[in-house]
């Protein structure tokens, strides 16, 4: 059985799971104090949708080498970010240690295909 053709970033597992652990933190975050609405809260959020921002970027640009592979460094980067916010919001208790961690290895997941990609563009560009 073959894979379906990868059409869009929607298509891509590490889109799709970088969006789905956005959207758990999303709500997650909803419970943090008013006093971090424009720190903490701000930041992490920014940070979480910047990931699936630049993959969706990324993806557009996967005719060109470097310039995939300059937004995939963004997405991983962003990736990094969150994880340090995450340890923010346990350190200040606005989240539990086991929901912390396990947020923080969903990232981790996505570090890892993102730095495979990035490795390895190859597979992944259009070929003219």
């Amino acid at each position: 059985m073959e894979k379906e053709p990868i059409k869009s970033h929607e298509d891509l597992e590490v889109y799709k799971m970088a969006f789905d652990v956005a959207m758990k933190i999303f709500e997650l975050s909803k419970k943090f104090p008013v006093e971090e609405r424009y720190s903490l809260t701000d930041q992490i959020r920014r940070s979480f949708r910047s990931v699936c921002a630049n993959l969706a970027e990324a993806w557009r640009k996967h005719r060109y080498e470097a310039a995939f592979v300059a937004k995939l460094n963004d997405s991983e980067a962003e990736a990094a970010e969150t994880q340090t916010w995450l340890k923010f919001a346990v350190k200040c208790s606005y989240l539990d240690v086991d929901t912390g961690r396990e947020l923080y290895a969903v990232y981790n997941r996505v570090l890892g295909i993102l730095v495979t990609i990035i490795n390895n563009p190859s597979p992944w560009l259009i070929k003219r």
